[in-house]
């Protein structure tokens, strides 16, 4: 929370207006697998890039639904001649098409491979020096491209990360995006917990160049440095993996850097069910266990000497994971073998206390990016955060540690979450 809120000390380089700044060529990656029912949205935003120098890249990753033909409806695909660059290794593709209603369009069509093989064939097939990735949910803001290419100005950047806001939870209104918490309680809890994620931890970490996870659903890089590391590694949690391989690059060569950059953002769809919040954070826990039995060799030696290390053993496992078994093996440990309730208590009144704190610095600092609630939302806010804790929190929890125990039974399934198929911008528009 305190490094959190030193962020806020300076305005940063990249939110001063510079004149006659050149816009970097970008190239949007966006890989679809059974999109069909959000694929009118995502063309329909793509539309709406305040934007000139990009090309949008989207691969259809082998979808077995309606996905690539509706494609082929709303952009009016033309084959295309395209080689792509060598050094990266991807499941065959059946074809490489450009949109006539928008040529900045490019569609790659191939063999079903995985979310990190369909980002490999984007790397390759992508022309930009700076590659942004997206999630086939994910809008961008229409200051979020700007604001990135001023970010990128520094020479010693190579990658970023946006902040991301959930996509349910915006409204427009006198033609001003605003959030709002008329939505379901299940995304409720997920609109707090987004807040905290971003606003404190990711800056948090990022402020110690301790990043380790640019979200999947709005990341940048430089392309040179991706096809340096060996782009994508199949995996359930690929954008944590890509992050600890780019900061790995970082490390070994002084000057570099991977930042959070949280006035870039994106919005996002989040799960409206159980049955889907389920699926995505088992499929998260999975990931990042994945990352834990890879890196944790190569961490330790360097526990003291990086903060990467050190944040990502001592506070994403240890405090993250390992905690998590301790935690409710000692609530029940005290509660059926402690004849002395008092130290219950006094565990759960410092636990309510952090907790509320941290989630209403969580909401001041958003208000410090312009993320303001109306007076209703707010006492509806108030009620979330009562539940978060008593309710919520607890949930995570048993996400956690189900998650990191089906790891070790069955990692590699995938859990695909199901979209709404809300033409998000046709509701904002009328």
């Amino acid at each position: 929370m305190v490094n959190a809120l030193l962020v806020l000390r300076k305005k940063p380089y990249y939110m001063k207006k510079q004149v006659g700044l050149k816009e970097k060529s970008l190239s949007i990656l966006v890989p679809c697998y059974n999109e069909q029912t959000i694929m009118d949205t995502t063309i329909l935003g793509i539309n709406h890039v305040n934007y000139r120098n990009y090309e949008y890249i989207l691969i259809n990753d082998g979808s077995t639904d309606q996905t690539f033909e509706r494609m082929a409806e709303l952009l009016d695909l033309e084959v295309q001649k395209i080689k792509p660059h060598p050094g990266l290794e991807f499941a065959s593709v059946h074809g490489v098409y450009r949109s006539r209603r928008n040529p900045r369009i490019i569609v790659i069509d191939k063999v079903n491979g995985g979310k990190a093989d369909a980002l490999n064939a984007g790397i390759a097939y992508a022309s930009s020096e700076l590659v942004v990735t997206l999630d086939a949910d994910s809008i961008l803001d229409e200051q979020a491209l700007p604001i990135i290419n001023r970010a990128f100005t520094d020479p010693q950047l190579i990658a970023a990360g946006g902040n991301v806001h959930i996509l349910q939870g915006r409204k427009f209104e006198n033609n001003v995006l605003k959030p709002t918490m008329v939505v379901k309680t299940i995304v409720k809890f997920q609109i707090l917990e987004y807040l905290k994620g971003f606003f404190i931890y990711k800056a948090s970490l990022a402020k110690s160049n301790a990043l380790s996870i640019i979200s999947g659903a709005f990341g940048v890089f430089k392309r040179d440095v991706l096809l340096e590391v060996g782009g994508y590694r199949k995996t359930v949690g690929e954008d944590i993996d890509i992050t600890l391989k780019v900061q790995n690059f970082r490390n070994g060569r002084k000057g570099l850097k991977v930042a959070f950059i949280p006035e870039a953002i994106c919005y996002t769809e989040v799960p409206e069910t159980w049955r889907d919040l389920f699926k995505q954070r088992i499929r998260w826990q999975k990931g990042f266990i994945d990352c834990v039995v890879l890196y944790m060799k190569e961490f330790i030696p360097n526990l003291f000497r990086h903060p990467l290390s050190f944040f990502f053993i001592l506070d994403a496992f240890f405090a993250g994971i390992v905690c998590a078994f301790l935690t409710v093996a000692g609530f029940i440990f005290t509660l059926f073998y402690h004849n002395d309730l008092s130290v219950l208590l006094l565990y759960l009144t410092v636990y309510i206390a952090v907790s509320l704190l941290y989630n209403v610095i969580a909401i001041l600092i958003s208000y410090f990016y312009q993320n303001s609630f109306s007076v209703k939302d707010l006492l509806n806010i108030m009620l979330v955060l009562v539940l978060d804790i008593v309710f919520f929190r607890l949930l995570t929890l048993f996400y956690t540690l189900y998650g990191t125990i089906q790891y070790f039974q069955n990692k590699d399934e995938w859990n695909k979450v199901a979209r709404t198929g809300r033409a998000y911008h046709l509701e904002q528009a009328g």
